[in-house]
């Protein structure tokens, strides 16, 4: 029998302190080289992170905006999506995705998922195109990349550009690009725990686009032009990724491919000690290599097993408990009945996944579950 919590170091969710930790001295000089020079907003080392972001994607153009939800609002205002548009995205996805169609006055769509990977797949999102669709929103959720050939050839066919929210995916790859590198325009988020996270809020959009790249910019600094800080050419606003955060993420970037790596072999025992638990595994599609921000599994008694988890130590999380479709503000948009993104919103648990996560933590989390397996009031088959 595992045993009881008090007797064991807790398993957190998220670490980032070991990771701060390899990049300590990095992050002390970033600190003195900003403070020194009392550039804060905008400046070398924006810029800097900029061509390095756009660089690792194999993108020509990043621009360092505010946070992922202003990356993915002025991404839509860029592509000129238009008030009372529709905009297609799956239904169990971060709010935020939702949130910036809704923002530049367009019609969220939701669609439902594949029941392995809980990703929509082009199928779906074709049978729900119209009329009135302007863009279509490939959500790469966990750290798994949707089908991204599939997508592309549907919007190609259809003339409607594509967004790629990247939020959860630095790192990931759909064959042998990375997420990120296929739509018309892609968006991250550099949250704190994202795979490559900030020291607060952050995020950027990529794209090939040249003009699509310096309208973004432009939207996010207020609708300045081009090499101006008084002419004002369009209605923007204040978006803009701050000096530090941006040194900050130069200095993680050359750990981010061995911190995915990490995580990959901590996903990879996983299943090995899943493997005859009643805990499902989100499953990876064929294609598909995904970077692993979240470890996501299934089960019934949701509740009562994160509770049992719990008690032993190991925390656990939901991405996300209401799907995007039933969640209050937007019943406005009706009420479709989405059943699989429903289902799964019941029973998904998210376990501790983080690059330092060694296999004597993954060992335990995998014998509380085998241990909780014996107790059906707590634990049953999906």
């Amino acid at each position: 029998m595992t045993q009881p919590a008090a007797t064991q170091t807790r398993i957190p969710f998220l670490d980032l302190a070991a990771m701060h930790d390899e990049v300590a001295d990095a992050l002390d000089a970033v600190w003195r080289d900003v403070v020194g020079s009392s550039a804060f907003i905008g400046g070398e080392h924006v810029e800097r992170f900029e061509r390095e972001w756009a660089a690792h994607l194999g993108r020509r153009h990043a621009v360092g905006v505010a946070n992922g939800t202003d990356a993915l609002e002025l991404a839509l205002r860029a592509l000129g999506i238009s008030a009372g548009a529709e905009v297609v995205l799956p239904a169990n996805t971060f709010i935020a995705t939702a949130e910036a169609i809704v923002a530049v006055g367009a019609k969220p769509i939701f669609v439902d998922v594949r029941p392995d990977t809980l990703l929509a797949d082009a199928a779906g999102v074709e049978a729900a195109l119209t009329s009135r669709t302007e863009a279509i929103i490939a959500v790469h959720l966990f750290g798994q990349p949707v089908d991204m050939d599939a997508l592309m050839s549907v919007a190609r066919r259809h003339g409607l550009p594509v967004v790629e929210d990247a939020a959860q995916a630095h790192g990931a790859r759909w064959g042998e690009r990375r997420a990120g590198a296929f739509g018309d325009v892609a968006c991250f988020s550099f949250y704190p725990g994202k795979n490559l996270g900030a020291m607060g809020d952050g995020g950027a959009v990529v794209t090939d686009d040249a003009a699509l790249a310096e309208r973004v910019r432009s939207l996010g600094n207020h609708g300045r032009a081009a090499g101006s800080g008084q002419v004002h050419h369009i209605v923007g606003r204040n978006s803009r990724l701050d000096e530090l955060q941006a040194a900050v993420l130069s200095a993680k970037l050359p750990r981010l491919d061995a911190w995915v790596d990490g995580r990959r072999a901590a996903a990879a025992r996983y299943r090995e000690v899943l493997a005859s638990s009643p805990v499902e595994a989100v499953a990876e599609a064929p294609g598909a290599e995904s970077s692993h921000h979240l470890f996501v599994v299934r089960a019934g008694n949701r509740d009562d097993l994160r509770s049992a988890l719990a008690a032993q130590g190991i925390a656990t999380g939901i991405h996300y408990q209401i799907p995007c479709h039933l969640q209050p503000a937007y019943s406005v948009y009706g009420h479709e009945r989405l059943p699989v993104a429903e289902q799964a919103a019941a029973e998904i648990v998210s376990l501790p996944m983080f690059p330092h996560l060694v296999d004597e933590q993954v060992d335990r989390v995998g014998a509380a579950l085998a241990d909780l397996a014996t107790a059906p009031e707590v634990l049953h088959a999906r």
